[in-house]
């Protein structure tokens, strides 16, 4: 079959315009011809060999469970003469593009731009899919700031089994995989969470919170390394949201924001996370005081008892001698 080109009717759709090229899709502004709605025609190239109808398959089955503002619609065509994906038309660029362009973003306008992927996230999780590939290159920005999130062509829902280390290749992006990814785990919640939070961390700092000298020591320094704290790249980084950034990218997804809800809670007050931190220096002393606080409490005890059980004519003689 021949690469489609501006001008082609594929099915009920007219291609009127070349949006992008990649390296295994293009994608076509379009028009559906029965209802003259524009849409976005996402359509592999003819030679591509890589799986890409599968994913346009599986992107198509999650897109018809999902109805969200903050996710764009994908569309079912009433007859299919070969592979594509018909989905919302959106007005606007992806993070990546902005990114590109301005560096580091705005702190308000990232805020507002996380806490509207957090609101998408939560709906997704809740409908027991894990998007598994977020990244800037998935995430549209409108004119009006608003966020559409896209490509579900590896997410996984409910009944998806687990890959195994060894028995399969990494799926999804390598800059913004989570550990449990790297090693062959089941992804969850936690891991769109990972993922969020390195897009944040990089709106902000312009920079990802790893680097290494190639792929697969970048992918070691996720799985055993600390990242580099938010203010290494900016001197001054707020300390409060650095917090917030620190806990979405932890290493052990039992340390991590174990939903997007409560991510958006703290992006929303980012000083929560430091009144619930306590300096382990504090915890210590702490510990340490009350550690003391119980042997003397026992001393007490043990001395007030002897005194009163040891000589138990005491108290009489007493009476005896007041008289």
């Amino acid at each position: 079959m021949r690469e489609a080109v501006v001008g082609d009717r594929i099915d009920q759709y007219q291609l009127t315009e070349l949006l992008s090229r990649g390296a295994t899709t293009a994608v076509f502004r379009a028009v559906d011809t029965t209802s003259g709605t524009p849409v976005a025609l996402k359509i592999p190239h003819a030679a591509d060999g890589s799986g890409e109808d599968e994913r346009m398959r599986r992107e198509e089955e999650m897109g018809r469970r999902l109805e969200h503002p903050r996710i764009a619609r994908v569309f079912t065509p009433r007859a299919r003469s070969r592979a594509y994906l018909a989905m919302e038309l959106v007005d606007g660029r992806s993070l990546r593009s902005l990114m590109q362009e301005a560096g580091p973003l705005p702190r308000e306008a990232v805020l507002r731009v996380a806490r509207q992927i957090c609101d998408a996230l939560s709906y997704v999780h809740s409908k027991g899919i894990v998007h598994r590939d977020l990244k800037p290159e998935n995430v549209l920005v409108d004119r009006a700031g608003d966020v559409k999130i896209l490509d579900f062509g590896i997410a996984q829902g409910p009944t998806r089994k687990a890959l195994r280390p060894g028995r399969a290749p990494l799926e999804g992006t390598p800059d913004y995989v989570a550990p449990e990814q790297i090693e062959g785990r089941r992804a969850d919640a936690r891991t769109d969470v990972y993922a969020l939070g390195t897009i944040l961390y990089e709106m902000l700092t312009g920079n990802l919170p790893y680097d290494a000298a190639d792929a697969a020591a970048f992918l070691r320094a996720k799985v055993a390394d600390d990242p580099r704290l938010p203010s290494y790249h900016v001197p001054g980084f707020d300390p409060s949201l650095e917090a917030v950034l620190l806990k979405s990218i932890e290493r052990d997804p039992r340390q991590r924001y174990h939903s997007a809800a409560r991510m958006r809670a703290d992006l929303d007050d980012p000083g929560a996370v430091m009144r619930r931190s306590v300096d382990p220096r504090r915890r210590r002393l702490a510990a340490s005081l009350a550690v003391v606080a119980v042997l003397l409490g026992l001393a007490s005890l043990i001395w007030l008892t002897g005194r009163y059980s040891g000589d138990p004519g005491r108290g009489s003689a007493a009476v005896e001698r007041s008289e």
